[in-house]
C-alpha cells in the first residue's frame, strides 16, 4: 500500500483529510513521526499550506498533503482569516475565540464570512496547490458540537444550520477542504 503523510498537527483536520483521501493510502499524522509543526510565515492560505507541504516533505520520501484553512469574516476586514488556529491558541482555545468573534459582531448588520481551505499536494515531481471557498453567514450564537474549530459559528448560505450541527457527511459534501479535495483529486486521479 502506497503512504502519504496528512501534514497536520490539528486532529480534526487529519481525519476530515484522510477521510477524503483513497483506501488505498495508509495515511500517516506526522505526531506519530515526531513531526514538530512549521511556523506558518506565509501571507496568505496558499503560501502557508505549500510551506508546510515543503516542511513536512523533508522528513518522509512519499506524498505529503497539507492544508491552510481559516475564517474570514468581512465586517472584521476579514479576520481571523489566515491566523484563525493563532487567534483560538492566544485566547485558550476555540471556544473563546468565538465567544471574542461574537462580541465584535455584536452591532454590526453585515455577519457574511467565507471559509477558505487552501491544500497543496508534494510528491517527488511536482507541488500542487487548489483552494476551495464556502460563503455563509456567522450565527448570533455557539450552535452544535459537532464539527471542529469555528463549526458551531458558521452557517453555509442556502443552509439554516452552522457546520457544527451538521452530521459529519452532510458538513463533509459542502465544506471548503472537500471542495478544495475535489479540485486536487481532478489532477492527482489516485487521491
Amino acid at each position: 500500500m502506497k503512504k502519504i503523510l496528512v501534514g497536520t498537527h490539528n486532529l480534526g483536520k487529519f481525519k476530515e483529510i484522510s477521510s477524503l483521501i483513497s483506501k488505498k493510502y495508509i495515511k500517516i499524522n506526522p505526531i506519530k513521526l515526531k513531526i514538530p509543526s512549521p511556523k506558518e510565515t506565509g501571507k496568505t492560505f496558499i503560501s502557508n499550506s505549500r510551506l508546510k507541504a515543503n516542511f513536512f516533505s523533508r522528513y518522509v520520501d512519499y506524498p505529503v498533503i497539507s492544508d491552510d484553512s481559516g475564517l474570514c469574516i468581512k465586517s472584521l476586514k476579514q479576520q481571523p482569516g489566515i491566523y484563525s488556529a493563532r487567534l483560538a491558541k492566544k485566547n485558550g482555545g476555540f471556544i473563546n475565540a468565538m465567544k471574542l468573534i461574537l462580541k465584535k459582531l455584536k452591532n454590526k448588520k453585515n455577519r457574511s464570512a467565507t471559509f477558505i481551505c487552501s491544500l497543496s499536494y508534494k510528491d517527488h515531481k511536482r507541488m500542487i496547490s487548489v483552494k476551495g471557498v464556502v460563503h455563509g453567514q456567522i450565527s448570533k450564537k455557539i450552535i452544535g458540537k459537532k464539527g471542529f474549530g469555528y463549526d458551531p459559528i458558521f452557517i453555509p448560505n442556502s443552509k439554516n444550520k452552522t457546520f457544527g450541527e451538521m452530521s459529519k457527511h452532510k458538513k463533509m459534501l459542502i465544506d471548503h477542504r472537500y471542495l478544495a479535495f475535489k479540485k486536487l483529486k481532478k489532477i492527482i486521479k489516485t487521491l
